[in-house]
């Protein structure tokens, strides 16, 4: 049903951002497209979930407090992509609508203990429960928003998550969250078609606020109530990719002496586009990455310890091997591409003449020559 609705409503959704002249002008380095593209597509993604939950799932409290709080991101959403608002404004009602949630219930109280050698089988967080539940609510939904750089990343990675947190939620019996991570992928995966390269329409803040903020928030009621010994890791690594890379964008900004909130072009999927892939072989390699983490975290949540942890060891040692051959790869286009020029400085002139322009100066040098035999000298 969400499906169906998010991808009905993408068509009128593009007619409307149009008209109100909500687009996404490339001004900058940091945008990869090349012309304007509407940028409300969040709206018709909204429409899709919020009708999902509203017909199949069982509203508590702690429901009703994740629609309210999404309601008012979707505003705010919507009125950034019309009218851009500041960064403050925006993390302002990010904490209000966390806020929200907590009051309604939903907080992360306990989780696992990651010491697997100690008896405690999980930790209290105590009066450390409301700002530590505040902090993830609000970096998940900033996480998804960065990392919206490119056609069909964000949507396409929030489906990964959101299919991912769906199986875990059906394996521990906890159908209600199942049906909200349901209807929250059906929702993206109708907008999917408009939004892969080349992308018709652009989710925007609506739709990128919007999905962060229900994964946080949904992560909470099931992943943290497991209580396996290394079930700790599994919300972690659903949203590893958008976490990790909001990560490092901060520690760069801050140590290069820019604000945090700062916008750069160093996000993974920049990087990914500089190093010369397109924009869908970048895409692809995250998607690969992203569902990689969730397989991990469905093992993590599920099985038992030792596999899980063995698992968690062996992804680790691949990541490990997959940087240093990349690193050597690209070590050696350097070095042969160094070779094929020298050495030399870009605004020093080549050393080598091409074949075709010697001839051609020999051939002006000899007929330079024969003029001047024949001809008197100058008195």
């Amino acid at each position: 049903m969400a499906l169906i609705l998010s991808f009905a409503a993408t068509p009128p959704v593009k007619w409307f951002a149009n008209r109100i002249g909500a687009i996404d002008d490339p001004k900058d380095a940091r945008r990869v497209h090349k012309h304007p593209i509407p940028r409300l597509g969040g709206l018709a993604i909204s429409i899709g979930f919020l009708l999902g939950v509203l017909l199949f799932a069982d509203i508590t409290t702690q429901i009703r407090g994740i629609l309210i709080g999404a309601g008012m991101i979707i505003i705010v959403g919507v009125v950034d992509d019309i009218m851009p608002l500041r960064a403050y404004i925006k993390l302002l009602v990010q904490i209000v609508a966390a806020l929200v949630a907590v009051y309604h219930g939903i907080l992360i109280e306990v989780f696992s203990n990651p010491l697997v050698f100690q008896s405690a089988q999980y930790v209290s967080l105590g009066f450390l429960s409301i700002p530590i539940t505040v902090i993830w609510i609000v970096a998940i939904t900033n996480s998804v928003n960065l990392i919206d750089g490119l056609d069909g990343l964000a949507v396409g990675v929030s489906i990964i998550s959101s299919v991912v947190m769906l199986i875990i939620s059906l394996m521990v019996s906890d159908p209600n969250d199942a049906i909200i991570m349901a209807a929250l992928a059906g929702a993206c995966i109708g907008f999917l078609p408009y939004n892969i390269n080349p992308a018709k329409i652009f989710m925007g803040d609506t739709g990128a606020l919007l999905l962060g903020y229900v994964l946080a928030t949904v992560s909470i009621l099931g992943l943290f109530k497991l209580y396996a010994v290394v079930s700790f890791a599994a919300p972690f690594l659903v949203l590893a990719l958008p976490l990790f890379d909001t990560s490092f964008a901060f520690i760069r900004r801050i140590l290069s002496g820019r604000s945090p909130m700062s916008p750069d072009r160093g996000h993974f999927h920049h990087r990914l586009i500089d190093m010369g892939l397109s924009q869908k072989q970048a895409v692809a390699v995250l998607y690969t990455i992203s569902g990689l983490l969730g397989l991990t975290a469905v093992v993590v949540a599920t099985s038992d310890e030792i596999r899980a942890v063995i698992l968690v060891i062996a992804v680790l040692v691949a990541i490990g091997i997959a940087i240093f051959v990349f690193r050597g790869i690209m070590k050696n286009a350097s070095a042969t591409a160094t070779d094929h020029t020298g050495g030399q400085d870009d605004n020093e002139e080549p050393a080598d003449i091409p074949e075709t322009q010697s001839l051609e100066a020999q051939t002006l040098s000899d007929n330079a020559a024969r003029e001047s035999d024949t001809e008197d000298p100058e008195p």
